[in-house]
């Protein structure tokens, strides 16, 4: 045997020997710890986000589980889930459980800013990285926290970017002059609430006449609506959370007082589970957010919307008790983001995790738009247009994307 077939012979059981040393120490699963809320005022937009990331499981396991790039292999996906009941104390001690009894090796937040809060220090403190789904407040992104990114939505102070700029673009031409903002006092609505007001006072074209923050646990806004509708504003911008949207939605219908212009986040982004609650006349003509659900953006990776739309009415038929919504979108497309991280990363070490999830940022379109992560691991991709729920048909609504121009496809009503 001659030298280079020699040299070329010990290579090849190199390499082999190299590959079942990874095949031996591959573990048996990749362990993912979620949190999820079956009951209380988060259960809304909790268990649209987990029913869709179990949806995206179960496929990945049909076909042999996730490619991860250390093994050179696809393992399986093992779920390990608990109830926090949208109790923070609960998901803080659960979130310390995932971690220092379960030993995840990905860590998955519960929906939205507040369930996400008590999360983000106890990921800190333990060194494990935090796939924060929708939890956008502007706390929890700072420089010396690298177990963090935002998944499915833009942090809150990008969020309500298209509804400063219509109202001083299109609302100024047509005559109006003042806003009124009520919000509730979380992180996730507050951020956004406060984000307006500076936008306003730095632009100077609209007056706020009224910025009030109540309890997030508020249940009626009939005194509130009064207190506004006593300053007539011309626009007038409710931050709340599903169950405050519900209860102001009802208010202000029943209230008989009318506004040229009324803005809600979930009459939008939970079109069915609001019109569910309050019915179409009390949407009707109601400002939102636009969200993926609602919008065709073209993925890379993964399904599309229809694609996406079939396979959850197939796997949660009518009446099943879930509505679908920008959290099922939220929930599927984290699911995504970490199948890609596990295909790229050097290992399942934290800090490689970190690295591969923001190797991702500008790289990744997915059904959610496009993935894109400041240094801090705030999500600025995925900003959602400005739309405006209009009759179509009999006792039906479309939410048209009315701004900004490049994104719109149908024109606003303002009211006189």
């Amino acid at each position: 045997m001659n030298r280079n077939a020699l040299t070329f012979g010990m290579a090849i059981l190199t390499v082999l020997a190299a590959t079942a040393a990874r095949a031996q120490t591959a573990p048996a699963e990749i362990k993912i710890g979620a949190l999820y809320a079956s009951s209380g005022p988060f259960a809304s937009i909790s268990m649209p986000v987990f029913d869709a990331f179990k949806l995206w499981i179960d496929d990945a396991n049909a076909q042999g589980g996730v490619e991860v790039k250390p093994f050179g292999k696809k393992i399986p996906i093992k779920l390990i889930s608990y109830d926090d009941q949208s109790s923070t104390a609960t998901a803080a001690t659960l979130y310390n459980q995932l971690i220092t009894q379960d030993h995840v090796d990905l860590l998955v937040a519960d929906s939205g800013s507040v369930l996400t809060s008590v999360g983000v220090p106890i990921a800190k403190e333990h060194k494990q990285f935090l796939f924060d789904v929708s939890g956008t407040g502007a706390p929890f992104f700072t420089p010396d926290n690298p177990y963090i990114a935002l998944m499915a939505d833009p942090v809150s102070t990008i969020w309500p970017h298209y509804i400063s700029d219509f109202l001083d673009d299109v609302g100024v031409q047509a005559g109006f002059k003042t806003v009124a903002i009520l919000y509730s006092t979380n992180d996730f609505t507050g951020t956004q609430a406060n984000a307006l007001k500076g936008s306003f006072e730095k632009d100077g074209k609209l007056k706020l006449v009224y910025f009030e923050g109540v309890p997030t646990t508020t249940s009626n806004y009939t005194v509130l609506i009064n207190n506004i509708a006593a300053l007539n504003p011309d626009a007038v911008l409710e931050m709340g959370y599903v169950g405050n949207d519900i209860a102001f939605l009802r208010n202000l219908q029943d209230s008989g007082n009318q506004f040229r212009f009324v803005f809600s986040i979930y009459a939008g982004t939970e079109m069915e589970e609001i019109e569910k609650n309050v019915g179409v006349s009390a949407m009707t003509n109601i400002f939102s957010y636009v969200p993926a659900s609602n919008y065709e953006y073209k993925p890379d990776v993964g399904m599309d919307l229809k694609q996406f739309r079939a396979a959850w009415d197939k796997k949660y038929p009518a009446g099943a008790g879930v509505a679908f919504g920008a959290n099922a979108i939220y929930g599927y497309m984290t699911g995504l983001v970490i199948e890609r991280t596990l295909a790229t990363t050097k290992s399942l070490k934290q800090e490689d995790i970190h690295d591969a999830v923001f190797a991702l940022s500008g790289k990744l379109k997915t059904l959610d738009g496009a993935f894109t992560l400041r240094e801090d691991g705030a999500q600025i991709g995925e900003v959602t247009p400005l739309g405006q729920l209009q009759p179509d048909g009999k006792d039906k609504l479309k939410l048209v994307a009315v701004y900004p121009p490049e994104l719109a496809n149908g024109k606003a009503v303002l009211g006189k």
